[in-house]
Parts: C-alpha cells; structure tokens; sequence
C-alpha cells in the first residue's frame, strides 16, 4: 500500500516518487540492522570490523547489481555528490557538454558548459552533438540516464559510440533510471546513482567508475573511500542502499498504471499533451502539460484532494516557476503549465482511477473559472 495518513486525517496517494522512493521493507531491515551494530567502519576493534562487513556487503551488492568490481564503486552522501565528484574530477583538460535537460547538481557543478539540445521529444540530439565534438578539444559530456521531470531516455549507446569516436569521456546521472530500467553503461567513465530514489534512505549514493579509475576527493578527509571521499560512512544508510540496490521492480505493471493515467487524462483534458510521450521512456513517469493552467496551481488542488503529485524537480520546491525541461523541449508559454505524476513502486492498482477522480474534480473547477473569466 503507498497510501499515508496526513495530519487532518486524510489519506494522501503518494505520485510523487520521483522525488523519493517508497522505502523498501529490506532496506529498513537493513538500516535498523545496522544501527543495531553501531560502530565506525574504520576502527579496527571488533564493532568496526562487524560495521566494515556490512559497509562492504553493500558496496559487493552496487557493485553487482551494475557489472562492475566493488573497488569501483565509491559511496557518497548522494546523486548531487556523485556528479559533483565526477565532474570535477574528470573536468581537467577538457571542456564540457551538458544536456538541455539536465538536474540542477549537473549543471552547477559545471556552470559554463555548453548545452546540448534536445529534440521535441525530449531526447538528446545526436546530430548537434557530433558537430561540438568534432569542433573543439577532446570533452567531458555529462548527460543523464532518465530525465527527472519527462522519463525521457536518452540514447546512450548512440552518445558513447560518438564520445568514443572523438575521444570524449562520458558521464551519466543514473539517479532515476538506477532501480527501474536496465541502465546502459557502455563506454560511460563514470555512472551517478542515489539510494532513496530506488528504496533507500537519504544520505547514500554511488559514483561507479570505470576500471581502474582514481578521481581526486571532492571532500578531503581522513581518506576513506580508497582516498576518492573523506568522512566517516553514514553505515545505516549505506546498508538500506545495499539491500534496495538488490531489489526487483515490476516494469510491466507500473507501465500499465502510469498508461492507465495517460489515456484518462486524455478523455478528460483532450487538449492535455504528455510531453515525450513518443520517447522511450521511465514506466513510471508522467508529464502532463496542461495549456494555459500553471503548474502550481494544479499541484495545489491535488494536494489538497489527496494528491500528491509535483512541478518539476523537488529540489525546486517553493520556487514553482517554468521548467526548463519543458523550455527545452519547445513548450514555450506552456513550461510553467506540467505536472509530473511518478508513480512508486508499490503503487496500488486503484492508484490511476484514484487520481484520475481528483484530476477530473480538479479540470471541471478550473475550466469553469476559465469559461467565467472569459466572459
């Protein structure tokens, strides 16, 4: 059941998982287990010897879970200290290319890059991308495994066969993908993951590199990490990491709850558009743009139905504005107008006809505040 109980006693449908996951009932077994255990996995006496076990019990399940040996694998406080930490370790010589349609933590930590366009549909445009990187020194091209707003999947297999071709490295945000889809890792030097957007708690995340791989530490310490991060390893949260990492996920049936939601919301706002719907896309994942309503007001209403549902990327909250993503993908005076609806995990079936009755309730107000107005 994904259904929680707010404070007036209503009981909210969480659609919002995009912005964190359902925790998994493994990874709370785990977190507990470890706090449990206590103990600093750097101390050599008996409790951090046992911390150490799990540390690396859960690095040997990332390092499974993605095909690569667990020395590669290098635990961080999250997905924005992931990408930080290869960006500017893999910076050096190189200049840099950033999605259009990027998170916020890519394009800080590289705030004078070059943008790589996108097509309508919101995937990368592999034509621009061989011009640049045919034009200029060899790059650093950041670009994510899944767009957090659309779901839109990039073609990483086009981008690194061209990353290789002009001897480019690549580095990839996996951080939505990671859990959901099969995530293609060919030719990428460096993959960003976080634990809470696939079960964990917050407070974990992974930087997997490319064999052999030394990047500088970001945060300088007291060497843990191999040297890549400084800081005692937040063991509880690592652990639920580990054991959400090794969870299965139902691709067929949230695709059939997130289609569900689609097609209702086209019988009841035929003029809504799903922005990249005609892409390959995350199953759980919906933006639905609707002309001429700003987002934040939808959100609202939902929310206040029981909804919960979100305007772009959570790490906006509070400053609900145009989503680039949309800007992007040509939606001009409409980027302010979508929703993301991101269903969880464990997502009842009855998730799609419960939100489609709010959204419904919700469209016949607003249209005739509209018809009102404009008379």
């Amino acid at each position: 059941m994904n259904a929680i109980a707010t404070s007036d006693c209503m009981t909210a449908l969480d659609l919002d998982a995009n912005a964190t996951e359902a925790l998994r009932p493994a990874a709370r077994e785990a977190l507990m287990a470890a706090l449990d255990v206590g103990g600093n996995p750097s101390s050599i006496h008996g409790g951090g010897r046992a911390a150490r076990r799990i540390l690396e019990q859960a690095r040997g399940r990332i390092a499974t879970r993605f095909g690569v040996a667990p020395g590669d694998v290098v635990l961080t406080s999250g997905g924005t200290e992931a990408n930080a930490l290869a960006i500017h370790g893999l910076i050096p010589g190189r200049w840099v290319l950033v999605g259009a349609t990027e998170h916020a933590a890519v394009r800080a930590a590289a705030p004078e890059a070059m943008v790589i366009p996108v097509r309508p549909d919101g995937t990368v445009d592999l034509d621009t991308l061989a011009t640049l990187l045919s034009e200029g020194p060899p790059a650093l091209v950041c670009l994510m495994a899944a767009n957090n707003e659309s779901g839109v999947l990039h073609p990483l297999a086009g981008v690194a066969a061209l990353c290789r071709q002009h001897r480019a490295v690549l580095h990839v945000d996996a951080v939505q993908s990671a859990g959901r889809i099969g995530i293609e890792t060919v030719g990428a030097t460096s993959i960003a993951i976080s634990a809470h957007k696939l079960g964990g708690v917050p407070g974990a995340g992974a930087l997997i590199l490319a064999p052999g791989l030394h990047l500088p530490p970001l945060i300088a310490g007291g060497g843990q990490e191999r040297g890549r991060r400084g800081g005692t390893e937040p063991l509880p949260a690592i652990a639920a990491f580990g054991a959400a990492v090794a969870e299965s996920y139902d691709i067929r049936r949230i695709a059939g709850l997130r289609d569900a939601i689609e097609a209702g919301l086209r019988r009841i706002a035929p003029d809504i558009v799903i922005a990249g719907a005609t892409a390959p896309r995350l199953p759980n994942t919906s933006l639905a743009v609707l002309p001429g309503i700003p987002a934040e007001t939808q959100v609202i209403a939902l929310d206040l139905a029981g909804i919960r549902v979100s305007a772009g990327a959570a790490c906006s909250s509070g400053k609900v504005a145009a989503s680039h993503v949309l800007e992007a993908m040509g939606f001009g005076a409409n980027a302010g107008c979508g929703i993301r609806i991101s269903l969880p995990w464990n997502a009842d079936d009855d998730a799609p006809e419960r939100f489609l009755a709010a959204y419904a309730a919700m469209h016949a107000r607003l249209s005739s505040r509209r018809a009102t107005a404009s008379t």
